[in-house]
């Protein structure tokens, strides 16, 4: 009886995760909408910006697969889809040709720098 009542409380603790995640990830996206970005879009542009802090820095998309809640192949899809927009640029990386850096332009650093303190602000919201 006690295993029971110790799984339901893990059972709910992991359904309110949930719940505050999901409703953090709407409520970021609905804010960031306007600025034609999604909460994934910002999470991965946020990320290179600030794995790059200098202009022209690169990361590897490889680097980037560990850090986001994405699978590979839907992170090249949102990092093509970025670059389309002018956000991001691709290019083989130098020292491992079958690798891809990718590098934020000058449109998305200051894309993550304007819309950064909405994000910043809806999770203060959200989760302080």
């Amino acid at each position: 009886m006690a295993g029971n009542a110790a799984d339901s409380r893990l059972e709910e603790q992991w359904r309110d995760i949930l719940s505050v995640h999901a409703r953090t990830m709407c409520e970021i996206d609905r804010v960031l909408h306007p600025h034609g970005l999604g909460a994934s879009d910002f999470e991965v542009l946020d990320m290179l910006a600030a794995a790059s802090p200098e202009e022209g820095d690169q990361c590897r998309v490889l680097d980037l697969v560990g850090r986001v809640h994405l699978s590979q192949s839907a992170l090249s899809r949102l990092i093509g889809r970025l670059e389309k927009e002018g956000l991001v640029e691709r290019s083989v990386c130098a020292e491992d040709r079958r690798g891809v850096s990718v590098r934020l332009t000058r449109k998305g650093r200051d894309l993550v720098t304007a819309v950064r303190p909405l994000q910043r602000d809806v999770l203060a919201r959200m989760l302080g």
